[in-house]
């Protein structure tokens, strides 16, 4: 067996891609809460439509993302191998080496944290990605004033308007641009005013939010960047930026939705 092999198939061969797994989606989870904070514009859905169709249609996000398909499972695969080998040998747990009753609830829960985590992005693509590639959905059809771009006027097509597959265009006669688009952003608020969905999607990120707080600095102390220079800011962004701010603005959008409904 090589070298490279041997490295990566070892307890920290095995933590390292982890690490660098997890690093990767984090970074997602910065380009994805962007994505998502279109929701939030009073449009109609348009803009929030126009970046689902960006994100399954551009080549080079379309590559990114299988990367980011890839890393989820090789993430949960090695995370289940490390949990196994852990009970078998007892060796040091993720890349904190404390002992078991000193060690954060965090750091002793990755399993359970991780399992919640896996289970809602199931269901959470289930119910969003599937749907978009393979459910017939309506199509929206946005004519946005060219002089006044807050003046939008958005009208339901049929499903068989995937003839006219997404088109933007500008008629500078009618001074209006035009934008057709299959129409997730109903998908999206319709399930975002079921309160069991919420209370999931609500209960998930708070797993993400511990699952982060302990794992954003697990994965710099494995690959070596732990120098006692850079461990605040580490801690600062792993604990405020990833372990707080992010999923609650996460679960800000389905609880904005649900009491938009009510």
């Amino acid at each position: 067996m090589s070298n490279f092999a041997q490295t990566f198939s070892s307890s920290l061969g095995k933590k390292l891609i982890m690490s660098l797994t997890g690093l990767f989606l984090c970074t997602f989870l910065i380009v994805h809460l962007v994505g998502n904070f279109q929701l939030f514009k009073d449009d109609n859905g348009q803009a929030f439509n126009s970046y689902a169709y960006l994100m399954t249609h551009f080549t080079p996000i379309k590559v990114v993302s299988y990367l980011l398909y890839t890393s989820i499972i090789v993430h949960a695969l090695y995370a289940l191998i490390l949990t196994m080998g852990n009970r078998k040998a007892r060796p040091v747990g993720y890349a904190v080496q404390a002992g078991n009753a000193n060690s954060p609830w965090t750091s002793r829960n990755m399993g359970i944290l991780g399992t919640i985590l896996l289970i809602f992005i199931v269901i959470h693509m289930g119910d969003f990605w599937w749907k978009y590639h393979n459910a017939e959905l309506p199509y929206a059809k946005y004519e946005i004033s060219l002089d006044n771009p807050q003046d939008i006027k958005v009208s339901e097509l049929p499903w068989d308007a995937k003839r006219l597959i997404h088109s933007d265009y500008v008629d500078t006669q009618a001074g209006k641009e035009i934008v057709v688009s299959k129409d997730l952003y109903k998908v999206v608020a319709k399930a975002f005013t079921t309160p069991w969905y919420v209370a999931l999607y609500v209960l998930s990120m708070v797993a993400l939010s511990f699952h982060l707080i302990h794992g954003f600095r697990s994965a710099f102390q494995t690959i070596g960047w732990d120098h006692k220079k850079y461990v605040p800011l580490i801690r600062f962004l792993g604990v405020w930026i990833f372990g707080v701010l992010i999923p609650l603005l996460f679960a800000a959008m389905p609880i904005f939705f649900l009491l938009k409904n009510y």
